[in-house]
């Protein structure tokens, strides 16, 4: 491990942190934050007449609050575990300093129960983001641990109102309550559905927006599983940006793949006669599943798509296709030696899965070597393989990546984080390794990820 310490690797020297306490690593909180955000069990109502309980929030109680950066600014937010297990925060397509990424014992301790911690986020890019715990990450997710974060743009692009959509599914039985969270049969394979759709912990919402005006629909997948197609159809209104990426070009809103942890900005003109509704809907075998309703209320605004300012492109670096190092990286089965390891970010008791034959056995102290070492500056091309019959949208944390080219369909020069790798796939992405540390790499389908399709990459400062 290059003359260090495994445990030194992974957090580095005791000059870079901020104190240990406990246990567990606890920044300074010598000033307030500018937000405290618990984490704690809750009760709500996701279905009429029932509630359902033993679920897990952000917040005060209730949905998770979307957060609400400003581009290129510090924020700090001291998250504070209620909960009677440890968690950890993840801040999904933020590139930010990686002692802030809150990944457990790669870039962290586990926040113990009781215990907090205090993240500084600094985004340099602008637009639709997301968080969720990265510890015991499939029961906390699956109960309702996943918010909306929003880094607005340093130049007001000119929308009169901006909604979050926090898109995703629990598991719910007839009476309300939670049935088993994951089928180990399915998380071999494409991962377990959930059985009750929700935007914002509300099924099938009805959003009343002023006629006639320019509404940003933030769209954001925080399932565990499903992978959906999305229109809004016989609407005003064009996809301006997929992953917090501004698109070169609008596109129409209809046929939108997004898989767990992908995101599309769209930009909606609100219909001019009160009354009037648009739907958005996932495309199903059943025919199209209403997710939400926006109905126009009111005197029209009169507003124009046209009135709106482009999105500038966020500050990721082009990498150098001509002298970029190419680095494979192979999805498939587990080894069959492998077994899961004990410890305290819990494990779902089984190993199907693998990246370059080596599957993660765990969020343990003591994790397995990285797949790749990046140097600090130079570009990249990554070459994804997927082996298997099952799609695995594929997440990166700390970089952004440019999409290239693939073996199956023709891939827009997307910059995003998290791209969904088709069944026996081959596509190839680019980047430039400008964040140094040790940076996850996953699939985001949870069931996959905490069942071995895990590993992370470091890049040498």
């Amino acid at each position: 491990m290059l003359g260090m310490s495994r445990r030194e690797f992974l957090l580095g020297s005791a000059g870079t942190l901020t104190a240990f306490a406990g246990g567990s690593l606890i920044a300074n909180h010598a000033s307030a934050a500018d937000l405290t955000l618990p984490i704690k069990t809750l009760s709500h109502s996701l279905l009429p007449d029932t509630v359902t309980e033993n679920m897990m929030g952000f917040g005060a109680g209730g949905p998770p609050p979307v957060l609400r950066l400003k581009q290129g600014e510090a924020f700090t937010i001291d998250v504070v575990n209620q909960l009677d297990e440890a968690s950890i925060v993840h801040w999904h397509g933020l590139r930010i300093d990686n002692r802030m990424d809150g990944v457990p014992y790669l870039t962290q301790q586990p926040i113990e129960p009781g215990e907090q911690f205090r993240y500084t986020l600094v985004a340099p890019d602008a637009g639709t983001f997301w968080y969720h715990p990265h510890c015991n990450t499939l029961e906390q997710m699956a109960r309702g641990l996943t918010g909306v974060m929003v880094v607005e743009e340093t130049e007001d692009p000119g929308f009169d109102q901006d909604l979050p959509l926090n898109i995703r599914d629990f598991r719910l039985a007839g009476d309300g309550q939670f049935t088993s969270l994951f089928k180990p049969r399915n998380a071999a394979r494409g991962g377990t559905l959930g059985t009750v759709s929700t935007v914002n912990w509300q099924s099938e919402p009805v959003y009343d927006l002023p006629a006639g005006s320019l509404t940003r629909l933030r769209l954001a997948v925080t399932d565990l599983t499903r992978v959906g197609t999305y229109d809004l159809s016989k609407a005003d209104a064009a996809v301006i940006a997929l992953d917090s990426n501004p698109l070169s070009k609008p596109i129409a809103p209809e046929g939108i793949v997004l898989s767990p942890g992908q995101r599309a900005d769209i930009a909606l003109r609100v219909p001019e006669t009160e009354g009037e509704i648009v739907t958005l809907t996932r495309r199903s075998a059943k025919g199209p599943k209403v997710i939400a309703r926006f109905r126009a209320i009111g005197t029209s605004a009169g507003r124009s798509l046209s009135e709106l300012r482009p999105l500038a492109p966020n500050p990721v670096p082009e990498a150098d296709l001509a002298n970029a190092e190419v680095l494979d990286f192979v999805f498939g089965w587990s080894p069959e030696s492998t077994a899961p390891q004990p410890g305290i970010c819990g494990s779902l008791g089984y190993t199907f899965w693998s990246i370059n034959r080596v599957a993660w056995e765990g969020d343990t102290p003591n994790p397995v070597e990285p797949l790749a070492l990046m140097r600090l500056g130079k570009s990249y091309i990554l070459r994804f393989r997927n082996e298997t019959p099952n799609a695995h949208p594929i997440h990166l944390h700390g970089l952004s990546f440019k999409l290239l080219r693939s073996n199956k369909r023709a891939l827009p020069p997307l910059v995003t984080d998290t791209a969904l790798l088709l069944a026996e796939e081959t596509m190839e992405v680019s980047l430039v390794a400008d964040n140094p540390g040790n940076w996850a790499f996953h699939c985001h389908v949870i069931e996959h990820q905490k069942t071995g399709l895990t590993g992370y990459i470091r890049v040498d400062a």
